[in-house]
């Protein structure tokens, strides 16, 4: 670029500007560089904006492209050199490190469920049974509404005891159905689902035996980085899934099995970005320690 003055033609590749800031001390020159150094001569930026910023800092009226890691281009007192160290665990919010449907909107109720169970390996009949119980009443509905009324499940099904539950009467389907708003076709669900868990105690030993013998008593630990990438059901679920069909199960479809087994601890689908993933991880090295 070239630039015409009094003296001829001049290359114009610094466009410098000098004015006089008076302190009661002593006279300090404050060199300013149009926006043209920084496009032109990018090598200069970093030794430029450091004199600018020790010269003008007391001015605090400038404008200056961001430096280092600002939060925006325009000025903010606090500045980090370029050879600054990264921000450590301590600055980032927990909502950052979990999975991506945890959101800031979410209900707390949910953010606790992901944080202190989901994934977690469940070796608890009782805690089995309920898991496949909700986990098929969350189908055309949400996990946040079914938390919601957890504790009416629980009250409702006797603390998922399967020994019990087995023994309803279609009088007491009826006061539970009218009690807690559950449809009745769902409640014997559960009913005939507590048989089944009866008859596998008397073939396995125990429910959990049976569930966790698919997948060779070890938790699946998959790698997802985004939440889209997470499958609503696998090959495992569908086995499973088959095989409780054939057993005489109800609402145990593949993607109920699946939604069944992330809930339990039978798969590990943290992201690997959620602080929980290695959290589950070493709770399942624990365990078979």
């Amino acid at each position: 670029t070239l630039r015409s003055g009094g003296r001829g033609t001049t290359p114009a590749l610094l466009d410098r500007k000098k004015s006089k800031s008076f302190n009661g001390r002593s006279n300090v020159v404050v060199e300013s560089y149009s926006s043209s150094l920084i496009l032109e001569s990018p090598g200069s930026i970093a030794a430029g904006r450091r004199e600018l910023l020790a010269l003008q800092q007391a001015q605090r009226k400038m404008r200056v492209a961001h430096y280092g890691r600002c939060k925006s281009a325009k000025f903010d007192a606090r500045v980090v050199p370029l050879d600054s160290p990264p921000p450590t665990g301590t600055g980032i919010m927990e909502e950052d490190r979990r999975c991506s449907f945890i959101t800031s909107n979410s209900d707390p109720l949910y953010i606790a469920y992901h944080d202190q169970e989901w994934g977690v390996p469940a070796h608890d009949d009782r805690v089995l049974f309920e898991l496949l119980v909700l986990s098929g009443a969350q189908v055309g509905s949400d996990w946040t509404s079914i938390l919601r009324i957890r504790q009416d499940f629980r009250n409702a099904f006797s603390g998922f005891e399967a020994g019990i539950v087995a023994t309803f009467t279609d009088k007491q389907i009826t006061w539970i159905s009218s009690k807690y708003g559950m449809d009745i076709t769902r409640i014997r669900g559960v009913v005939d689902n507590s048989l089944r868990i009866l008859e596998i105690k008397r073939e396995f030993g125990s429910f959990d035996k049976y569930i966790w013998g698919f997948v060779n008593y070890k938790p699946i630990f998959t790698r997802y980085k985004w939440g889209h990438k997470i499958p609503v059901k696998t090959s495992k679920s569908e086995s499973i899934s088959k095989d409780m069909v054939r057993r005489g199960f109800r609402s145990v479809g593949p993607t109920v099995v699946h939604s069944f087994m992330q809930a339990a601890g039978l798969t590990n689908d943290h992201l690997i970005t959620c602080h929980r993933h290695l959290q589950c991880m070493a709770l399942t090295e624990q365990t078979t320690a």
